[in-house]
């Protein structure tokens, strides 16, 4: 059965600023912020939470099926997701409202300051997740990433009713959701996902300790940059995975996004954990390389030695049984 994956798609803006945002902040004058940044570059690339996602599930062989809601304008990248692996036949189209927009300035710090149009997200609401099932036979997982949130909510619900796992992946709605919305979204999560920042803001905003939060998911999973990852489980042993070796980092937007999909892939063919946070950290590490968050190839052999360089080689020995259909 197919790994679903809900949530945002849209198009990315990306620029980059040679400076840094730091030095035009006057703390005490926050409240009357105005500023402009002259920007070197723009790069107009595929994005949006959900479809970064299933690109990465699609490029390691793992046929996704993306849920979301889009307009008219999206027929180009519906093609681009297709070739790669991924079923678009479950996006429902809007007939009044373009597919979202994210427009993003990176500093010379990896800084970001960004903004996100919803448009045509705001109606996934309306898409039920049961048809879809019957459709594909069944969902061995439901990824519910960043999305309007009525359609959260609806579809954290509905995994409930249904029995079927999912992993909750609330990133940049945190900052905007409540305390109850986020309990909502978590609870029960057979994997929750998020940064460390977005970890600690999590705590805060339930006013669930960590220890509370692990008693309320199977598995959580927290990436921390250039610091790695840490898996979690209650009674467990933390796994700690360092982050690639020799990484040439150009642009961050959708490396949490290439992460989930290298670990949730790696955890389909039957890898376990500690393996998932590599092969996870590895696709992370090409997309951090390059401009766009859908613009990477996965090399077999260069794939493998990174793992080998990173992990060792009996790590890649493990791998490679899993993704040998991965370009040569």
């Amino acid at each position: 059965m197919p790994i679903a994956v809900t949530g945002s798609i849209a198009t990315d803006h990306l620029m980059t600023f040679g400076g840094v945002f730091a030095d035009s902040l006057v703390v005490d004058q926050l409240d009357k912020l105005a500023l402009s940044f002259l920007v070197e570059d723009l790069e107009v690339r595929r994005g949006g939470c959900a479809a970064n996602i299933a690109f990465g599930l699609g490029a390691l062989g793992v046929r996704p099926v993306l849920v979301g809601s889009v307009g008219e304008d999206f027929v180009d990248y519906r093609s681009w997701l297709r070739r790669h692996g991924v079923d678009c036949d479950s996006v429902h189209v809007s007939q009044t409202r373009h597919t979202a927009r994210f427009i993003c300035t990176t500093d010379a710090n990896m800084a970001q300051i960004a903004s996100f149009y919803a448009g045509a997200m705001s109606e996934a609401r309306e898409i039920e997740l049961g048809p879809i099932a019957d459709r594909v036979g069944g969902l061995d997982l439901v990824v519910i990433s960043a999305n309007d949130p009525e359609a959260m909510l609806r579809h954290t619900r509905e995994c409930r009713q249904k029995g079927f796992p999912f992993a909750a992946d609330p990133s940049q709605q945190l900052a905007f959701a409540d305390g109850h919305l986020i309990r909502q979204l978590i609870d029960g999560a057979t994997y929750l996902f998020s940064n460390d920042y977005e970890a600690s803001l999590t705590e805060q905003k339930t006013g669930w300790s960590s220890e509370e939060i692990l008693s309320r998911v199977a598995t959580q999973v927290v990436t921390m940059g250039p610091l790695g990852v840490r898996v979690l489980r209650r009674g467990h042993q933390p796994i700690e995975v360092k982050a690639v070796d020799g990484v040439r980092a150009i642009e961050p937007t959708g490396v949490g996004d290439a992460f989930r999909a290298g670990f949730l892939a790696s955890i389909e063919v039957g890898l376990d954990l500690e393996r998932a946070a590599q092969v996870g950290c590895a696709i992370a590490a090409s997309v951090v390389e390059t401009t766009g968050t859908q613009e990477y190839t996965l090399d077999r052999d260069a794939f493998l030695a990174r793992i080998a360089a990173s992990y060792g080689a009996p790590t890649a020995a493990d791998v490679s049984p899993h993704f040998r259909f991965l370009q040569d």
